[in-house]
């Protein structure tokens, strides 16, 4: 399967340690800036209720679903111990010289 790289965002729109939320055609897609500046995009939708993970608190490279606490990995979308599931994840890159940030759907 072929995959686009999409235009979504630029890193200024995005708080350091903030995320963004985009749709893509039918999902939702969370952009999270890290501390070390890296940004990495999941589905915004928790596995287990679906909470939105764009609203969720991020603790080094692990998203905490604002509804009931599942820790979900920002760089491979599995849920942590002792629950269970997965959340898509999305290829990013980012220009460094505009700071545009592409994805890869």
């Amino acid at each position: 399967m072929n995959k686009t790289k999409v235009l979504v965002a630029n890193v200024n729109d995005i708080d350091p340690l903030g995320a963004r939320k985009i749709r893509i055609k039918d999902t939702d897609i969370a952009l999270f800036r890290l501390s070390d500046g890296e940004v990495l995009a999941v589905e915004n939708k928790c596995p287990h209720k679906g909470g939105q993970l764009s609203e969720g608190m991020v603790c080094g490279k692990v998203v905490h679903c604002p509804l009931h606490d599942w820790r979900i990995d920002l760089r491979n979308g599995e849920v942590q111990k002792p629950d269970d599931g997965c959340v898509n994840t999305f290829e990013v890159e980012v220009d460094p010289a505009s700071g545009s940030i592409y994805l890869s759907v």
